[in-house]
């Protein structure tokens, strides 16, 4: 038996990776394009990587021996990648928060996990990083580019430890019985006090829109906000898109997807490099 599950991919932040799991092989992708497949119990050993195009006619890119790529259990996880269907439902209810000093709410995410077993693996230290700016590059302004101002990704990265103070505070948290807890949608909060703060925040996380997008759980308002701020990021967009749980604004989705097959018939390439384990 095959199972499929979803969860975000951290730390930072990158996307929600699609698992689909047997009790031998598990398969991942963050794309719904290239798979990499792994074996379940060696530590998640990499077998190769297969894409959509390849599933059909089995055609791993791998170093593994060919009786290996011949397993029955490989092949029937193929077999089921080929007819797949997208994304599959979100299991990472547990939630590791660091802590709002001051206020002790949840300020931003750090780890997330399916199984209660699963949190004392993941490390203790309460500290968030946010996405690169080698992964994710932020334009900077021209002011700040003549005060020669660190990247903004870097800032917002050290506003957010500041938040949580010297002595920085992160607690687990239950998504199906913390009814009461206000979560930040888009896994930072977006409240601040100073204009400069402020901007920091929106910039960061307008940036990051075309992977949050793949986050589910979102109310339309913000999906439509999240929307709204990838016509710069085409490339990206095309990318994940698969992965949406929804679109609001489809026409415009559609429009990005077709600007970015003409941007990469002539050589361009999105820098969305993600590592997957």
């Amino acid at each position: 038996m095959i199972k499929t599950f979803s969860q975000r991919l951290t730390p930072p932040y990158s996307g929600l990776v699609q698992i689909a799991e047997s009790d031998t092989y598990r398969a991942l992708t963050l794309d719904a394009n290239v798979w990499e497949i792994q074996y379940v119990n060696r530590s998640h050993v990499r077998v190769g990587t297969v894409t959509r195009s390849d599933i059909k006619t089995r055609s791993i890119a791998s170093e593994q021996q060919s009786e290996d790529l011949a397993d029955p259990k490989l092949i029937e996880l193929l077999d089921f990648l080929g007819d797949v269907e997208l994304p599959f439902k979100a299991q990472d209810h547990f939630e590791y928060w660091l802590l709002d000093d001051k206020t002790k709410a949840p300020l931003a995410l750090l780890f997330s996990c399916k199984q209660a077993e699963q949190m004392s693996k993941f490390p203790s230290r309460a500290s968030w990083t946010a996405l690169p700016d080698s992964l994710m590059p932020i334009i900077k302004t021209q002011a700040e580019i003549d005060a020669g101002n660190p990247p903004v990704n870097y800032r917002f990265e050290s506003l957010v430890a500041e938040r949580a103070g010297i002595n920085s505070r992160a607690s687990w948290f239950d998504r199906h019985t913390d009814h009461d807890t206000l979560f930040p949608q888009c896994l930072v909060s977006e409240v601040w006090e100073s204009d400069e703060q402020q901007s920091l925040c929106t910039r960061y996380i307008e940036r990051q829109a075309p992977r949050l997008l793949m986050l589910q759980g979102l109310d339309q308002k913000k999906r439509q906000a999240l929307e709204s701020c990838c016509t710069p990021h085409a490339l990206e967009v095309a990318r994940f898109s698969e992965l949406y749980p929804e679109v609001i604004d489809v026409e415009m989705i559609n429009a990005l997807r077709v600007e970015a097959r003409l941007r990469e018939a002539s050589g361009e390439t999105a820098n969305t490099r993600i590592r997957l384990n």
